[in-house]
């Protein structure tokens, strides 16, 4: 093969990757923040590292198109201000477990192992200020029930708002 159409090829290779929806996800990128999640039965803590969802184009993407999500690592999606909110798996490649936060910090609804790639609709039958993805088996793993809560500044932040 030439060398111009060893480029010719290159360059259609290059123009198919970034307009696949794989490409364009990497595009986003998020911060990291910490998390505690304290037991309510006990005042056990466990500690997480996490990536944070804000913008519009974060909480759109989450962790679509991730094949891997360590142990102790997650994403907290802060949705601002409370809302009703559904999550789905479309395009997510790996089960996930999600905490579902009230305004004050609480856990309020937990989905294990939701199953990639299904758009069921997953959530509680009230209004959250975010949701917490872990890597699927976590929540049976750290013992987590409802009540229990996720200490992140976004919930102080929202507290000190709302007095």
């Amino acid at each position: 093969m030439s060398l111009g159409r060893v480029g010719l090829a290159l360059a259609l290779l290059f123009g198919v990757l970034t307009s696949s929806p794989v490409f364009a996800a990497a595009a986003v990128e998020f911060g990291s923040s910490r998390v505690e999640l304290v037991a309510a039965k006990d005042g056990h803590r466990t500690a997480l590292t996490v990536e944070l969802a804000t913008t519009p184009e974060q909480l759109e993407q989450g962790l679509m198109f991730r094949r891997h999500l360590a142990p102790g690592s997650g994403m907290l999606f802060d949705f601002g201000q409370p809302r009703m909110v559904a999550m789905w798996m479309k395009n997510t490649l790996i089960p996930l477990d999600m905490l579902f936060i009230d305004v004050d910090g609480r856990v309020v609804h937990i989905e294990e192992n939701a199953e990639p790639g299904t758009l069921q609709p997953r959530g509680p039958v009230q209004k959250v200020l975010g949701v917490l993805e872990l890597p699927a088996g976590s929540a049976a793993r750290l013992g987590l029930r409802l009540g229990d809560r996720v200490e992140h500044p976004m919930f102080q932040e929202n507290l000190v708002k709302s007095r």
